[in-house]
């Protein structure tokens, strides 16, 4: 599966990705550190990428009959790097198989 990883959420997410066999990139590898959201939006439709994100914005794009890109929807609050990925490292699989099923958007919280 292919990744993009939003601003507000650290790089060593689109790493810890990675090493789970995924592809993943942080905006700021694609060089997309100062676009906003919509750009964003559509660099995912595009690479066929699923947008990881806190931002509501990209559920209101993700809930659109039209859209062509997935978003993976992290409803955690601020907190450290380390938490973040272990609760990604536990809620993966179950993440990967809704995707695979169908979903447009999964949360993760």
């Amino acid at each position: 599966m292919k990744f993009v990883i939003d601003h507000q959420l650290p790089p060593a997410l689109a790493r810890f990705l990675e090493d789970q066999g995924h592809i993943a990139r942080h905006v700021r590898e694609l060089g997309l550190n100062s676009s906003d959201d919509f750009t964003i939006w559509r660099h995912a439709t595009a690479n066929n990428m699923v947008v990881v994100s806190k931002d509501e914005d990209f559920f209101f794009f993700a809930s659109s009959p039209r859209a062509a890109a997935r978003l993976l929807w992290v409803r955690m609050g601020n907190c450290r790097t380390g938490f973040l990925l272990e609760r990604f490292r536990v809620r993966l699989p179950q993440i990967i198989s809704s995707f695979e099923a169908g979903s447009d958007i999964v949360e993760i919280r």
